[in-house]
Parts: C-alpha cells; sequence; structure tokens
C-alpha cells in the first residue's frame, strides 16, 4: 500500500516491523556511525563500507521486533532546532521563508504522525562548517558546538557542503553512542526556492529526515531477499534518477512490481517524490518508540 501526498508531501501512519540493515554511502566513514549521503549529480554514490557487523544488525532488528508501533497512536511533537551556517563572510544563508517552507514541506510528509516545529534558530559564521561533510573534523567540531536538544528533538544544519551532495543523516540507534553527532544536515540550495533544481522542493530534508527515522534507501541491497527490509518496497538494482517511469530494474517472479522511483527514500527529482509504504511508517514507529522516546 503507498500513502501518496500531491506534488510534494504525504500523509503517514506509523505501526510496526522487525529486522534492518545499515550502510554507509561515500566517505570513508564507518557504517556503524550510520551516515547516509545523498548526491546532487547523477552519478551513483559511492558505497565503500560495508553494513554493520551481525551482532549490530541482530541487536537492532531485535530491539525493533519487540517494538512495534502501537505505542504512537497521535501525532509525534517534533521540536527542531535550526541552525543556519554561513561562510565566515556572513553570505550563503537561507532566506527566514524559505526555511518556513521546509518545515512546511516536513509537516506535509509526515502529516498525521509527526508535527515539526521550530524551537530554536541559530546563525554561524565559519567557514570549515560551511563546507563540512560527513565523517569530518569540521562535521564534528560544529556538532559539538551547536547541537541543541534530546534524542526526540531534530538538529538540521543548513550548508553548502560541496562534494555534490545534497545531505546527509545519522540513524536513530547511533544517538546513545553520539548524542552530539544526532540529526541531519541540508545543502541550503536544495530548500524550496533554492538553486539546486531539480532538488529544490524541499525533499531532500524529507529523505534525510526518514534516515533520522529509521528508514534505509529504497535501493539498498539491490536484488536480494531483504533489500531494505521493508516488505512493500519492490526491490531496486540501483538508484534512480530523473523520473524514470516504469523502470524495472529487479525482474522475475521473486521481485514484483517496477522500481519505487516515486518514494522519498529513492534519488529521484523532487518533483518525482511523492509516496511512503505502510512498511516504511511502520519501521518508522518502531524505530521512534525503541530509540527516540
Amino acid at each position: 500500500m503507498y500513502l501518496k501526498r500531491k506534488h510534494i508531501a504525504i500523509g503517514i501512519g506509523l505501526s510496526s516491523i522487525a529486522g534492518l540493515a545499515i550502510v554507509s554511502c561515500g566517505g570513508n566513514t564507518p557504517a556503524d556511525q550510520g551516515f547516509t549521503q545523498l548526491k546532487v549529480d547523477n552519478s551513483p554514490p559511492r558505497c565503500g563500507t560495508p553494513e554493520p557487523n551481525p551482532t549490530t544488525l541482530a541487536s537492532v532488528a531485535l530491539v525493533l521486533s519487540r517494538a512495534g508501533g502501537a505505542g504512537i497512536q497521535s501525532a509525534v511533537n517534533i521540536p527542531v532546532h535550526v541552525h543556519i551556517i554561513r561562510n565566515s563572510a556572513g553570505q550563503g544563508a537561507p532566506t527566514s521563508n524559505m526555511i518556513t517552507q521546509q518545515i512546511s514541506v516536513l509537516n506535509a510528509a509526515y502529516s498525521g504522525k509527526a508535527v515539526f516545529s521550530v524551537v530554536t534558530t541559530d546563525t554561524t559564521n565559519n567557514n570549515s562548517y560551511y563546507t563540512c561533510q560527513p565523517g569530518t573534523t569540521a562535521e564534528k567540531n560544529m556538532k559539538n558546538a551547536l547541537h541543541l536538544g534530546t534524542k526526540s528533538e531534530l538538529n538540521i544544519y543548513f550548508n553548502n557542503m560541496g562534494g555534490g551532495l545534497l545531505g546527509w543523516a545519522t540513524f536513530p540507534w547511533d544517538f546513545n553512542a553520539q548524542p552530539l553527532m544526532d540529526g541531519v544536515v541540508i545543502l541550503t540550495q536544495s530548500l524550496p526556492g533554492g538553486t539546486a533544481a531539480p532538488y529544490n522542493l524541499g525533499d531532500t530534508a524529507t529523505h534525510e529526515v526518514g534516515h533520522w527515522m529509521g528508514l534505509f534507501h529504497t535501493f539498498q541491497g539491490g536484488c536480494s531477499k531483504n533489500n531494505d527490509y521493508v516488505n512493500d518496497t519492490p526491490a531496486e538494482r540501483s538508484a534512480a534518477f530523473g523520473c524514470p517511469a516504469g523502470r524495472n530494474t529487479c525482474t522475475g517472479p521473486k521481485y514484483p512490481g517496477n522500481d519505487p522511483i516515486y518514494n522519498f527514500m529513492d534519488y529521484t527529482d523532487d518533483s518525482c517524490m511523492y509516496q511512503f509504504t505502510a512498511g516504511q511508517t511502520s519501521r518508522m514507529a518502531s524505530a521512534w518508540t525503541s530509540y527516540r522516546l
């Protein structure tokens, strides 16, 4: 079952699911730190880091299988801490309207089960933070200096990360080990009205918050039995770009359905994304009740 939104948002509910795997895309970041990356260009992401060790995988899967989503009956209120990163000359900040629209996109995408509300906003002028990438000393310094709140509060950093990236996120089960690293980093120009077309309708944040809520890329695992460990997302051999209707990279009776190119957790254009599945919403519920309550 797919839950849809017109053009840029959907409504979702949260229930329960078990089983998962983690993959780290790009750079040299250890997979167990839970980083994911979304690239601006049309080249496949460089996923050179292996999945976490079987002990970690089994532990998280067991926690989620026991949690379910029954504990979430109404919209989860998620306070948001917005960190605007400019260069040392004070350039590169999003407008207040861009930020307002970005939060609106998130609220539409997660309608019914999550309400995102900005509670703090700060601005920092720092060249190294402005271009920091995942797994770097600059990222660690930025987050150690700026991170606010608890495990159920979302820290969003807007910067000009470079390296062809749109953003990255941490997973919920990483919080206890590295609480100050928790959150998402988003390319400023991917916000609504930015210049990073076709990724400038705000769904980079939707995608990265999906990771923060416990989701993986739809193409994780490729044409395999478990792929992204969500039963109702069709297997997909590789990331999709643009909006290739009818794309089907995993064929045969074991892999029914076309690639989930309209799913927020693929790499297609913002205008193409408008879906989470019921299984994905169940995964988010299990992760929330297990790791963020």
